[in-house]
């Protein structure tokens, strides 16, 4: 924010909303397929929580990591905006 900026009902170049992403690690227990143009590539990682939960990662993958994607078994870093109610992660990446 600068200082002195004042409210604008619409975007605005001098005050920016800041949102906190987290970090954390996955171990990669499978794959989902791609629809669309993702469609023989791989669309989301099929991932294992350390607390045991599973969930499926796949937005932030780039073209290259659906082509060839971090094998089974291999540990992961995303990121993630907060944790749900069910202790899943919201928004990985």
């Amino acid at each position: 924010r600068q200082p002195g900026s004042k409210y604008e009902r619409k975007r605005s170049s001098t005050l920016l909303k800041v949102k906190d992403f987290h970090d954390a690690e996955a171990r990669v227990i499978g794959y989902k397929e791609g629809v669309g143009k993702h469609r023989g590539r791989v669309g989301s990682l099929h991932v294992e929580l350390p607390s045991g939960q599973t969930c499926h990662i796949g937005s932030g993958l780039t073209d290259e990591d659906r082509v060839s994607p971090p094998s089974i078994g291999a540990v992961v870093t995303y990121r993630y905006f907060e944790m749900s109610k069910d202790g899943v992660p919201r928004f990985p990446k």
